[in-house]
């Protein structure tokens, strides 16, 4: 058996984190291994387990989600980062940062498991 795609979710507002996380146990294939409320706790996060999946806001306290992209992406190249956000006009500020997908959190349930795993 495979294992499943180990996912880490960054997002500063609790409710968000909650409804991605219950989107997502519906796939046995994917494994929420952490959430993060920040930038930076996604980077120390991302550093101890180690996800194949990193999904990030962008707009979050302390460090804000295009610095730490740039952060994990400079440092963990292989792991995969899905922003969801509901900032569609920082779409080229992700990419440049080294976002490999752009998600709109208005984009319907089924968008992000897709993008997870494709």
């Amino acid at each position: 058996m495979n294992q499943p795609i180990r996912v880490l979710i960054v997002d500063d507002q609790l409710s968000a984190r909650k409804g991605l996380k219950a989107i997502l146990t519906f796939f046995p294939q994917i494994l929420v291994v952490g959430e993060a409320v920040n930038g930076q706790e996604a980077v120390e996060l991302v550093a101890e387990h180690q996800p194949d999946v990193v999904v990030i806001d962008l707009q979050m306290p302390v460090m804000d989600g295009v610095v730490a992209i740039h952060l994990i992406k400079t440092r963990w190249p292989a792991i995969k980062v899905i922003v969801l956000t509901v900032q569609a006009t920082r779409r080229g500020e992700a990419l440049a940062a080294g976002a490999d997908t752009f998600l709109l959190k208005g984009d319907g349930p089924e968008v992000l498991p897709q993008a997870i795993l494709s």
